[in-house]
């Protein structure tokens, strides 16, 4: 399963447009939030019975947002009642020895760069939404950490470092035994999975799905900026075997074609399909839940992308 080449972008793109392709674009209608843009959403998840979206809320103008979480009402989302609101951006969530985990993206004035934000990301556990307590902060500078309850009860632990041990962004991987060996120093220290990306693309996991046969099924993105300095980012899976540490291939499962056209917030995101989630169906199909341009959501249905792994056994 170990990658024997580097793929790029324009390769993955050549590849998946000789595949199977998405269909059923939908837009999801978010109301009763001020004239906001909601993007970068989760996919459905259950909260004390009930299906919630968690969604990044902001102006068209800005960077400073919110995550709220909407419930359906008719053709609609709307914020729940009486929900809790987090100052953070790109919410994420996962269910970890019975708790709900969620987790945001927080910014804050860089420390070192006048005018520029600093970031970093900020994990919540608790029963349900109104229970959620803060247990855990990662490294200033990194974005796109995700858990997963491994089928021993370990954790794994995706990274993302940027910088003079990732460049523009590499994925890494480390097991802890329990949430409360969440450190910025195992973050930190994650090994990287090599060769998965060329220096100048970047890439980083959106959430993940335990596998029948025990492999994590990663749902991420891969991203690259063009001669214009345009943004392309565009949502990928692979899966990985944490008790060996080989993965498989990186392969796209969709592109901002195959959703149906919107605004852009800025016109250098034209292009950017932020992988929010995947809900797996029983019929071989999934739907990807997606941050369209950084302006809007949307869904679309799929091929099930990790049924074939666990047809294969890995």
């Amino acid at each position: 399963m170990v990658l024997k080449e580097i793929k790029t972008c324009t390769d993955l793109l050549e590849e998946f447009a000789r595949k199977e392709q998405p269909h059923s674009p939908e837009k999801i209608n978010f109301k009763n939030v001020g004239g906001n843009d909601v993007y970068n959403i989760t996919a459905p998840f259950e909260d004390d019975g009930e299906l919630v979206i968690a969604g990044r809320v902001e102006s068209r103008d800005s960077e400073h947002s919110e995550i709220v979480f909407f419930v359906k009402r008719g053709d609609n989302w709307v914020p729940k009642e009486n929900a809790p609101i987090f100052q953070l951006q790109d919410p994420f969530y996962t269910r970890i020895g019975g708790e709900l985990i969620l987790g945001g993206v927080q910014i804050f004035p860089h420390p070192k760069e006048e005018g520029a934000l600093g970031w970093r990301t900020v994990f919540y556990r608790g029963e349900n939404l109104n229970s959620l307590q803060e247990f855990a902060k990662g490294p200033d500078g990194m974005k796109d950490i995700r858990l997963i309850e491994l089928q021993d009860g370990k954790i794994g632990v995706f990274t993302r470092p940027q910088g003079e041990k990732g460049g523009r962004g590499k994925i890494g991987f480390a097991i802890i035994p329990s949430l409360s060996d969440l450190t910025i120093d195992v973050i930190n220290d994650a090994p990287l999975l090599a060769n998965q990306f060329i220096d100048q693309e970047w890439g980083g996991v959106n959430e993940t799905h335990l596998l029948s046969n025990g492999l994590i099924g990663v749902l991420g993105h891969i991203a690259s900026f063009d001669q214009e300095n345009d943004r392309h980012y565009y949502p990928m899976i692979f899966t990985f075997n944490p008790e060996t540490g080989s993965y498989s291939d990186i392969q796209l499962i969709a592109t901002r074609s195959h959703f149906l056209e919107g605004p852009a917030k800025r016109p250098d995101l034209m292009d950017v399909v932020f992988s929010g989630g995947l809900v797996r169906k029983n019929d071989g199909t999934a739907e990807l839940y997606a941050g369209i341009s950084d302006a809007e959501a949307q869904k679309i249905t799929i091929k099930d992308p990790f049924l074939q792994y666990e047809i294969q056994g890995g």
